[in-house]
């Protein structure tokens, strides 16, 4: 279904919202479409690293051209991309909810 890189996982962004305000977002899924050339990314706020749910935000992902060069993370603008995304999502949540790498 998808090329999953679990090594990738716990790296921290920081997400700026539309009214400028900062927010750490850590890593928890870094995958590639199998149909496509696209990375996508899901991340949640650090904020909630310990809470029993966490709110998981997914986006597409545009590695920089160079290491040193910041990734861009896009809003995923199609109902088809964000199915095959919560279809990714689900093959990790067990039976009581839990994300499992």
């Amino acid at each position: 279904m998808a090329r999953i890189q679990p090594e990738d996982k716990g790296e921290v962004f920081t997400l700026v919202d539309e009214k400028g305000n900062e927010e750490l977002y850590k890593e928890t899924l870094r995958f590639q479409a199998d149909n496509s050339d696209k990375w996508y990314i899901c991340l949640y706020p650090v904020d909630q690293e310990n809470d029993e749910e966490v709110n998981v935000q997914a986006f597409e992902m545009i590695p920089g051209e160079s290491e040193e060069d910041e990734v861009q993370l896009m809003p995923i603008e199609s109902d088809e991309e964000w199915d095959m995304v919560q279809q990714v999502i689900n093959t990790f949540i067990d039976d009581d909810g839990n994300f499992n790498i």
